[in-house]
C-alpha cells in the first residue's frame, strides 16, 4: 500500500482510508508503468484479485481511469488492460522573462497537450495580468480545452516573491511584474489556484523528478543562462530562505570581481561579473577570440562556449578554461558551505561546454573547496523551467484528484 496523508475528517486506519491508499498506490504504479491488468497491479500492491477488482470499479466509477485494449501474446485469454485517465484532470506551467511568456498544458500523465508562447518586449506593468491570461487561454486552446478546465497553475519567474510582502525580489529586469497588488489581481483574474516559483528552483524541480537529480535528496543546481543563479535542494526539499531569495547567488561576492554594494539597485556584481552569460562575450573578445557575433548575449555566450570546447589550443582553449575557472570560484563556496552530494550544472551556457568544461570545473574545484561532490551537466534540456513548472503544478493536481477518501461527483 502506499502511504498518503488522510483527507481532514478521516481516521487513519478507517477502511476508507486504506481503500484510499491502496486507490493511489495503484494511481501511482499505472502512472509509472502505464497500462496494467488487475492482475499485474494486484501483483504489484499486494492485493487480492477481488480486491484489486474492486479497486479497480471504483476508480473508473470515479473517472480516474479507463479500459484501454488487453494483453497479447501471452498464454490463455487475453486481459483487460487499465491506465489513468489523462483528461481526468490538467495542469499548468509558465516561463515568464522579460522577453516572452511560454505557456504549455499537461494531462493528468503529464503528457504536455498545449503550447503557446506570448511575446512580450517592452510591455508595462499594466497589461501583466492580461499577458498571464493570455498566454494561458493560447496553451488550453492548443489543447482542445478551455482555462477553467485547468486545475492549477504554476509560473515560473526570476527573482522569487517574498512571501511577507507578495512583492517580486530580484528582477528588476522584469517590466509589470512588481506591482504590489500583483498577486491578488492574477488571483481574481484566474479561475484556479495559482502558484509563483523562482525560474532556477523549477529547473531544480525538473531534473529531481526527471533528470540527473533523481534520487538525490541534497544536491545545488547553477544555472547559467538569462542569468545565473543557484537551487538549493535539503532533505529532498527547495531551500528558498525567508524572502524567497536563496539561490540569488549572481550578487555572491567572489574573487576576481570589485565588490559591489546596493547590488540589488545595479543589477549586477559578484559571480554573474566573473562567470554569468552576459560577461562572456566580452570575455572572448578580450582573449582575441574571433568572430564573436552580434545578439542576445545568451544566445551569443552559448556558441563561444561550444566552439571553446572543441578547441585544443588557442584563445578559444584559453576561454574555456578561464571560464571554468569563474565558475569553480563561485561553487567553491556554495559546497564549503552546503557538503551537497550533486552539483547539477545547467543552462545553455553551460550545457554548450558539455564534458571539456565539466572536466575543466571539476578540476578547479578540487583545488578551491574541500568537499568533493559529484558534477554533472543537466538532461532536461528543452524548456527546463517550463517542465519543472508543469511538474509542480502535476503534483499538486494529482494529490487532489487521486484523493479518494472523499467521496466525490465523478462528473
Amino acid at each position: 500500500m502506499a502511504g498518503s496523508n488522510p483527507s481532514p475528517g478521516t481516521t487513519p486506519g478507517t477502511p476508507r482510508v486504506l481503500r484510499a491508499m491502496n486507490d493511489r498506490a495503484a494511481l501511482d504504479l499505472l502512472l509509472a508503468h502505464g497500462p496494467l491488468s488487475r492482475t499485474t497491479i494486484g501483483t504489484l500492491t499486494g492485493l487480492s484479485k477481488p480486491t484489486a477488482s474492486q479497486l479497480l470499479a471504483r476508480l473508473e466509477s470515479a473517472g480516474l481511469v479507463v479500459a484501454t485494449g488487453t494483453t497479447e501474446g501471452r498464454p490463455g485469454p487475453n486481459a483487460q488492460l487499465y491506465e489513468v485517465n489523462a483528461r481526468a484532470a490538467f495542469a499548468a506551467g509558465m516561463d515568464v522573462t522579460p522577453l516572452r511568456i511560454r505557456a504549455a498544458v499537461a494531462d493528468l500523465t503529464g503528457r504536455t497537450v498545449g503550447e503557446f508562447e506570448l511575446p512580450t518586449p517592452g510591455r508595462r506593468a499594466e497589461s501583466a495580468v492580461g499577458r498571464v491570461g493570455e498566454a494561458l487561454d493560447g496553451a488550453a486552446r492548443a489543447a482542445g480545452i478551455t482555462s477553467a478546465d485547468v486545475r492549477r497553475l504554476v509560473i515560473g519567474t526570476p527573482g522569487a516573491f517574498d512571501p511577507s510582502t507578495g512583492r517580486l525580489r530580484y528582477a528588476s529586469h522584469l517590466p509589470g511584474w512588481h506591482s504590489p497588488a500583483l498577486l491578488d489581481e492574477l488571483a481574481a483574474a484566474l479561475p484556479m489556484p495559482v502558484e509563483y516559483e523562482n525560474d532556477v528552483n523549477l529547473v531544480a524541480v525538473a531534473e529531481q523528478r526527471l533528470g540527473v537529480a533523481r534520487g538525490h535528496g541534497n544536491f545545488v543546481l547553477l544555472w547559467n543562462e538569462e542569468g545565473l543563479g543557484a537551487a538549493l535542494v535539503i532533505g529532498g526539499r527547495l531551500h528558498r530562505g525567508s524572502t524567497g531569495g536563496a539561490g540569488e547567488v549572481g550578487f555572491l561576492p567572489v574573487p576576481g570581481t570589485p565588490l559591489v554594494r546596493g547590488v540589488i539597485k545595479a543589477n549586477s556584481g559578484g559571480f554573474q561579473e566573473l562567470a554569468g552569460a552576459q560577461v562572456l562575450p566580452r570575455l572572448a573578445r578580450e582573449l582575441g577570440v574571433a568572430g564573436v557575433d552580434q545578439g542576445h548575449y545568451a544566445k551569443v555566450a552559448a556558441a563561444l562556449v561550444a566552439d571553446a570546447a572543441a578547441a585544443d589550443s588557442g584563445p578559444n582553449r584559453q576561454f574555456l578554461d578561464e571560464y571554468a575557472t569563474g565558475l569553480a570560484t563561485g561553487l567553491a563556496s556554495l559546497v564549503a558551505v552546503l557538503d551537497p552530494e550533486l552539483v547539477v550544472l545547467s543552462g545553455e551556457a553551460i550545457a554548450a561546454g558539455g564534458e571539456p568544461l565539466l572536466g575543466r570545473v571539476r578540476a578547479e574545484l578540487a583545488e578551491l573547496a574541500a568537499p568533493r561532490p559529484r558534477l554533472v551537466i543537466g538532461s532536461v534540456r528543452e524548456h527546463p523551467v517550463l517542465r519543472g513548472a508543469l511538474e509542480s503544478a502535476l503534483a499538486t493536481t494529482r494529490d487532489e484528484v487521486f484523493d479518494t477518501s472523499v467521496p466525490r461527483d465523478p462528473g
